[in-house]
């Protein structure tokens, strides 16, 4: 149990007032990106939370409040115990120093009444987290109606409407708003998945040496993991190292990667000194700058005809072989023993294979002969045109089911769940080359078709019923990932995929980050000699949410264990931290570090750094060279008028922001 839930003081006839930030949501997302806000940005926050008991967690007695309530108080603890302990870091002091706890509210649905008690006229920013991408778009319309300056965070699984829906609120805010700046445009309406967040992390759970996909600019940069130098070799640092891994982050009994592991955790943004002492650590480097191509369309995984190979067994395709060579023969053998041309030849020979031609009677016995042969090899052309004919049907009746686990499988990693998470899971695992066996109760789960299109092993099934692991080739597995949405049924998996194969690598896709802690050390307590990770996918996307809710340009989210690094692009101006310092100084380590600087002229940047510039494929056009400069000198000095994209921890960009917002009243 969670023991006493201490009340948050509440005062529902105080409107809230301006600049505050509101949440809306119904599960784990929501609560988390809540904390991130009021705990590490230090930001005012209403929270709208529907009535009853969390939809994803029956099975808890608590209802959403008071899930909220007792997070909100854990946090508050902890922070006071960091506080007390002298474990803030700089000169900026707690982070919550003056703000008031998170005021709650209960509502069904996010209407346009609950919204203006909420204070969304007055409100800076808004985050609609709603697991119901229909009701995440009916609100935000009404938001922006009500208050068309309000930056909106928008969570949706679907990526295309997300573009669309981003355009349109846009524009909606740009004819409310004439003459409003482009940069504040762009950050006005930012719609954002946490299935897209979460889904690296937990596919690279199940493999080592995984990397992380950056864009900015058209640029794509790679953040890759690279295990430890052996004896006597020099690791490449790639064009820096971003983050250190746990010392024993390949050890089954290692720490489990948190900011509870001490010494022993993942190191994010460490100095040289740092890397060059920590030998026997896996790094995470930011390795390569490559271009995207727009005109590239995206590869299909799965092709809508079956090849050949696919329509027909080995075994029909070599006697339809062996008919066409006895035919050549045939042809040939006419050739030789009479005067005819090769066309003629050709043609009486399949005349006599079809059965169609007249008796050869006062030909000369060779061709007499030949027709003779001929007429046996028809015979065995019927059978093998009614052997091709039914496999033919039998494989157009299959191409619509699903692929059964071949016989010899091996190696491969079994996926748990094709909802929302499982299925981006799946997207990205075969991007990898990765053979995935998928187990799936819901025949008619999202991620069905794509497994389908895209020829997976699949297996229908109650995972915690017996049989279904061994059916998926669970003995001869590389990993496990249980990413049902249902946390007992994900643990259960893993405690039966182990007693089946004790050094099996498992990940666990848990909602409650605590619970999701407990159960690894659990669970690397009683299998020593296995690699055990668990994840919290709010855990992992709450960041990037809450970046998107300060105004800042996210570029994406690198997960390090169960830590997350952010990029975001940042304007110079206004960060005392960076302006009219050089690069070197600049650099924070643990908090932040300036990877690159956009040397183009300020009137002709683009707004959104993350987008591909466009240029015309057709002809001698080539794309347009990038304004972002990766090799900076370490002396250069930063002006107010540059912007960079910067690697930073969520505490270290959480004291960028408030100092900005600091000296923001003496500019």
């Amino acid at each position: 149990m969670l023991g006493f839930v201490p009340p948050l003081p509440q005062q529902p006839g105080r409107p809230p007032s301006a600049g505050h930030m509101i949440v809306c949501g119904d599960d784990a997302l929501a609560r988390r990106l809540a904390v991130e806000l009021r705990y590490v940005y230090g930001e005012r926050v209403t929270l709208l939370l529907p009535p009853g008991r969390d939809a994803n967690s029956p099975e808890t007695p608590l209802t959403q409040r008071g899930r909220a309530a007792a997070l909100f108080g854990r946090m508050s603890a902890a922070m006071n115990r960091a506080g007390n302990g002298g474990g803030t870091t700089g000169g900026s002091g707690d982070t919550n120093a003056g703000v008031e706890a998170v005021r709650i509210m209960e509502a069904p649905e996010p209407s346009d009444d609950v919204l203006e008690e909420a204070g969304v006229d007055r409100a800076a920013a808004l985050a609609l987290v709603y697991d119901d991408d229909e009701r995440n778009i009916r609100a935000a319309l009404t938001a922006r109606r009500l208050n068309p300056r309000l930056r909106l965070v928008i969570r949706l699984y679907n990526r295309k409407l997300g573009q669309h829906l981003e355009e349109l609120l846009d524009q909606a805010a740009a004819v409310a708003m004439p003459g409003i700046d482009p940069a504040l445009l762009d950050a006005s309406t930012t719609v954002l998945s946490d299935a897209d967040t979460a889904a690296p992390a937990l596919a690279a759970t199940a493999l080592t040496g995984s990397s992380k996909i950056i864009q900015a600019e058209g640029l794509l940069l790679r953040a890759a993991e690279r295990p430890p130098p052996r004896p006597g070799e020099t690791a490449d640092p790639g064009l820096c190292t971003l983050a250190l891994l746990s010392s024993t982050t390949n050890d089954p009994a290692g720490a489990e990667g948190s900011d509870s592991s001490g010494d022993e955790a993942p190191q994010l943004l460490p100095d040289e000194s740092a890397v060059a002492a920590a030998t026997s650590r896996g790094t995470v480097v930011l390795e390569a700058v490559s271009r995207a191509d727009p005109a590239r369309p995206a590869t299909r995984m799965g092709g809508r005809g079956a090849p050949l190979a696919q329509v027909f067994s080995r075994r029909l395709r070599w006697s339809a072989l062996g008919v066409a060579a006895a035919a050549l023969a045939l042809v040939i053998a006419s050739l030789l023993t009479t005067e005819d041309t090769a066309l003629h030849s050709t043609y009486l020979t399949l005349l006599d294979l079809l059965g169609m031609n007249d008796p050869a009677e006062g030909a000369p016995a060779a061709r007499q002969i030949i027709q003779i042969l001929s007429g046996i090899a028809g015979l065995l052309l019927l059978p093998l045109l009614l052997a091709a004919v039914l496999e033919a049907f039998g494989t157009l009746r299959t191409a619509s089911s699903l692929r059964r686990p071949p016989r010899g499988l091996s190696g491969h990693v079994v996926l748990l769940g094709l909802g929302k998470i499982g299925t981006r899971v799946l997207v990205r695992l075969r991007e990898l080359d990765i053979p995935v066996v998928v187990v799936e109760e819901d025949p008619d789960a999202r991620g069905i078709p794509l497994a389908r299109s895209m020829h997976v092993p699949t297996v229908i099934g109650d995972v915690t019923q017996e049989g279904v692991l061994e059916a998926a080739k669970i003995r001869r597995a590389r990993a496990l990932l249980a990413l049902t949405s249902i946390d007992t049924t994900n643990l259960e998996a893993a405690l039966y995929a182990r007693s089946v194969k004790p050094d099996l690598r498992v990940a666990l896709r848990l909602y409650d980050d605590e619970f999701a802690t407990a159960v690894y050390r659990t669970l690397r307590t009683a299998h020593p000699g296995a690699l055990t990770r668990s994840r919290s996918v709010s855990h992992l996307a709450a960041p990037s949410f809450a970046v998107a809710m300060m105004g800042r340009q996210i570029l994406g989210a690198v997960p390090v264990e169960r830590k997350v690094m952010l990029f975001a692009a940042l304007e110079v101006a206004g960060h005392p931290q960076l302006e009219g310092h050089t690069v070197e100084q600049t650099f924070r380590a643990g908090a932040w570090r300036v990877l690159a600087i956009d040397a183009t002229p300020p009137a002709d940047r683009t707004p959104d750094l993350a987008a591909i510039p466009p240029y015309n494929p057709d002809g001698d056009a080539v794309p347009p060279p990038s304004g972002l400069v990766w090799d900076l000198h370490p002396g250069y000095v930063l002006r107010a008028t540059d912007r960079v994209v910067i690697a930073a921890t969520r505490r270290g960009l959480a004291e960028l922001l408030r100092r900005q917002r600091s000296v923001a009243p003496r500019q």
